[in-house]
């Protein structure tokens, strides 16, 4: 199916009811009218980081269901599929072979010996101080051939995943292979998960080396092509990259914007909003939440380094349940630039506050992605934290059929369906069309969305102080609140 200009789901197939037979009764029953898209996160096999280690993609979890369920999916919605670029399980056929056979595994090329990589004598500390890591030690691990030889092999994340050499043939054709059988699956758009670690080169920092990525993306672009499926490359980094991405005409993610809607509603103050909005570009696609925490990184120089200290704080300090601790190690948090809360908890639980941050989000250029937790306004899972001790757990509650009956019949749930009907039915929100921001007072922000034949407008006003807010559908007054 085409990619629709609609908000997309983004959930796990166990997170809203217990499985893929759950989850499509629930969109059936609830949600058909309220998103268009599912970006389905990791179904397949995996050994850890809740599907972000895949053992293969050729199957669909037991756990979850079987592809017949997701390709029905696909006939009602456009499918996103994650497709891990940098890594794969260290359990896989793939390294396993590597593992038995050695130097006799037709898949050793797929992994990256650091033997091999470096010249003799190295790495040495500036070698290993230069790569951008997210763990605080060398991404390498030991391993232990059965024939009982060791090496270290590349390993940027958990010990589950090894990385892959993206510029062997073995890989490229396990690459191309796998986009075949997602297209064929149902997919229509395929998320390239870590993406900017996939590239090592030596004497650089091994993240987002060019031209190198630029090669390999557009070898991924053109399989894609065959079965018309699109690329969204994921990258939580300066809002610069995200910019070179979309100039080479890929659809990217906007991961600015949850700072920068968060610390417009701290603050009451318009200006950031609009300077961000008038960048942006259409091709896109908009986030306030995701699986992941709400990253900080992604704002830099858009928001100063005041206001981004100044929204961390007040996110602590206005959070429901929001405290620094869940974003350290001591709750496995791997990544220090991000912070750990559902959205909503993230502005107090407040319904107004969030009610106008969807709305920010759906006037916003771009695509609406929107996180389960977030379609149902839901609370940090302090309970799920706690028992875990991962601090991502804290935003990825796991809804029972019957609670989501429950939840959406709650007062602000069924006004975020209504903003969302009206941002998926409206014929102003054209991607192609314009988009005008005016700050009215250093509070009040305006903003007017056009289709590209000029027949459609859609206005949001606000105060994000009050966080009073209207939305207009051609003149007429569709929603208000209060």
């Amino acid at each position: 199916m085409k990619i629709k200009n609609e908000v997309m789901l983004i959930t796990y197939a166990d997170s809203l009811g217990h499985n893929l037979e759950d989850l499509t009764y629930l969109l059936d029953q609830y949600f058909s009218e309220v998103v268009g898209g599912i970006h389905l996160l990791p179904f397949f096999p995996s050994t850890g980081d809740r599907g972000f280690a895949p053992t293969n993609y050729d199957e669909v979890d037991s756990n979850f269901g079987n592809w017949s369920e997701i390709e029905e999916l696909s006939q009602k919605y456009y499918l996103m599929f994650d497709f891990m670029i940098n890594h794969i399980s260290k359990e896989s056929v793939y390294f396993q072979d590597f593992i038995m056979k050695h130097r006799n595994s037709q898949y050793k090329d797929m992994f990256i010996q650091i033997s091999e990589f470096f010249p003799d004598n190295r790495p040495n500390q500036a070698d290993i101080d230069l790569i951008y890591k997210r763990k605080d030690k060398a991404p390498f691990q030991k391993i232990t051939f059965a024939d009982g030889e060791t090496t270290e092999v590349w390993n940027t994340f958990s010990e589950e995943q090894i990385d892959l050499d993206v510029t062997k043939t073995v890989t490229l054709d396990f690459i191309k292979n796998t986009i075949k059988n997602l297209a064929l699956h149902g997919c229509s758009i395929l998320r390239l998960d870590a993406f900017a670690y996939a590239i090592k080169k030596l004497d650089t920092n091994d993240f987002f080396v060019e031209p190198e990525i630029w090669g390999l993306l557009e070898i991924i672009r053109n399989e894609a092509k065959k079965y018309d499926m699109e690329l969204l490359p994921e990258i939580h980094e300066h809002y610069s990259i995200q910019m070179k991405i979309a100039d080479h005409d890929y659809y990217i993610y906007d991961f600015a914007l949850p700072m920068i809607v968060l610390y417009s509603l701290y603050s009451g103050n318009s200006i950031r909003l609009k300077e961000w909005l008038d960048i942006s570009p259409m091709k896109q696609f908009t986030t306030l939440d995701t699986h992941d925490g709400i990253g900080v990184v992604d704002a830099k120089d858009l928001l100063t380094d005041e206001e981004l200290k100044y929204t961390s704080e007040e996110l602590y300090k206005v959070g429901a349940n929001v405290k620094k601790i869940y974003s350290s190690a001591h709750y496995n948090n791997l990544d220090i630039y991000q912070i750990n809360s559902t959205y909503y908890s993230a502005l107090g639980n407040d319904d107004s506050s969030y009610l106008l941050a969807r709305a920010i989000q759906c006037f916003a250029p771009g695509i609406p992605q929107v996180y389960y937790v977030g379609m149902l306004a839901g609370e940090n899972d302090i309970k799920l934290l706690e028992e875990t001790k991962e601090g991502r757990n804290i935003n990825r509650h796991y809804y029972t059929k019957d609670e989501v009956e429950t939840e959406v019949e709650r007062p602000v749930v069924k006004q975020l369906f209504s903003i969302f009907k009206f941002r998926n039915q409206s014929k102003a929100f054209d991607l192609e069309g314009a988009i005008s921001v005016e700050t009215l007072t250093d509070n009040e922000i305006k903003i007017t969305r056009t289709n590209k034949e000029m027949t459609d407008t859609a206005i949001l006003e606000a105060n994000l102080d009050t966080k009073e807010f209207c939305i207009y559908d051609n003149g007429k007054k569709y929603l208000s609140n209060p």
